[in-house]
């Protein structure tokens, strides 16, 4: 077998998924340009979530109080 066969042979299997990836690529396109607007937006614009200063420190005291009793009951154990 020659290299230059098995090479031409490969790149004719390229071509072919080249030709059926942009056919896809047309259909997908021509689906998003027939939904119109809806099919435009923005998928990467998520907005972040925002914890606000009090509920942070709401959670952190609560953190720490059932750390505070994990290790009271810890001492406990140990003595």
């Amino acid at each position: 077998m020659s290299i230059l066969a098995a090479i031409r042979r490969e790149e004719k299997k390229v071509k072919k998924q080249l030709a059926r990836l942009q056919n896809d690529l047309i259909g997908l396109q021509s689906a998003g340009r027939a939904l119109g607007k809806s099919a435009s937006r923005d998928i990467t614009t998520i907005k972040k979530r925002v914890m606000s200063a009090g509920a942070r420190a709401k959670i952190s005291k609560a953190a720490k109080k059932r750390w505070a009793k994990v290790k009271a009951q810890a001492k406990k154990a140990v003595a």
